[in-house]
């Protein structure tokens, strides 16, 4: 598999050096630039991006995410695509490193017409998840989101209000708590879960899909790029959920074996077209008079898991 390196970034990664020549290009650029033309435009264009890289128990990918020049050439890159804004996985000033590397990207933001947002990844201790939800949802309205916040007017809003995307693991956080918990901000934010979710969607605002095979599971071939679950998931937003905010997604492919926890899943990137086909199926169940908000590339930079449309889209 090559990968087209549509652009210059400064220490792109290393093992994908070797991976520059491109036959038959599909240009990813080109792909966006064509399905949206401006970031203002519906659905509005966001990408995940893990804030990690030069942490020693992560891969070294050449550069440091704590590193204010890649972050500026980063955000220029992705706001030239008609990407709005980086949503980031946070864990809460616990995990100093990631922490440290959100702040600064979120100032950079703040200076080149960016957003940011965070992605709460949920503890996995069932006996402090909702305390810790709580402690870590108020420094992050402290630090980044608040009045008080220097750089919060890159945070990322919707209708007004910051928007706080929460990834969930040990299932156990008690979101009633910590819902009612969050409220008594000023601008209270919009609480968007991963998947759809009925325990508890009283507690949020809405739903976020995420790169998932579907119900048919992952196929050894990678042949399942996951358009069952897609499906799925804007079927019922639209059916179940009209009230609540849909946040659609797409991804260029998957491939874990490169991480730490590789549990041995693929999606064969399809020359491009799983990227492509993924980024446009939203269109099949919303339109202008019922506009998609958001749409999440999944994601900009998981090296790891082998998501980041970064380096650019696979070619054959």
């Amino acid at each position: 598999m090559r990968y087209c390196r549509n652009f210059s970034i400064v220490a792109i990664v290393p093992f994908l050096l070797f991976l520059v020549g491109c036959a038959e290009k599909r240009d990813y650029q080109q792909t966006l630039r064509s399905n949206f033309a401006a970031p203002s435009s519906n659905p509005q264009v966001l990408a995940a991006y893990q804030p990690w890289f030069g942490e020693s128990s992560h891969m070294n990918v050449g550069y440091s995410s704590q590193d204010p020049v890649v972050l500026r050439q980063q955000i220029e890159k992705a706001r030239n695509l008609g990407i709005s804004g980086f949503v980031v996985n946070w864990y809460g000033p616990a995990k100093s490193f990631e922490d440290h590397a959100y702040s600064l990207l979120q100032q950079v933001a703040s200076t080149g017409n960016f957003t940011s947002a965070l992605m709460y990844d949920e503890s996995e201790d069932p006996s402090h998840s909702t305390d810790e939800a709580i402690n870590d949802l108020n420094y992050a309205y402290e630090h980044y989101i608040g009045p008080n916040a220097s750089t919060k007017n890159a945070y990322l809003t919707f209708e007004g209000r910051p928007v706080i995307f929460i990834f969930p693991k040990g299932g156990k956080t008690d979101w009633q708590k910590v819902r009612a918990a969050v409220n008594n901000w000023i601008s209270p934010p919009l609480l968007i879960y991963e998947d759809i979710n009925p325990s508890v969607a009283g507690y949020f605002d809405g739903f976020y899909a995420w790169v998932h095979p579907g119900s048919e599971g992952w196929s050894h071939d990678g042949s399942n790029w996951g358009r069952q679950y897609l499906e799925s998931f804007y079927s019922h937003m639209v059916s179940d959920y009209p009230g609540k905010i849909a946040v659609g997604a797409a991804w260029p492919g998957f491939d874990d074996s490169h991480a730490g926890w590789s549990r041995n899943r693929h999606m064969n990137p399809r020359c491009g077209k799983t990227f492509e086909d993924s980024l446009r199926l939203y269109r099949r169940f919303y339109d202008e008079a019922r506009p998609l908000p958001f749409l999440l590339i999944v994601t900009w930079n998981d090296y790891e898991e082998g998501t980041a449309i970064e380096p650019g889209l696979p070619s054959c």
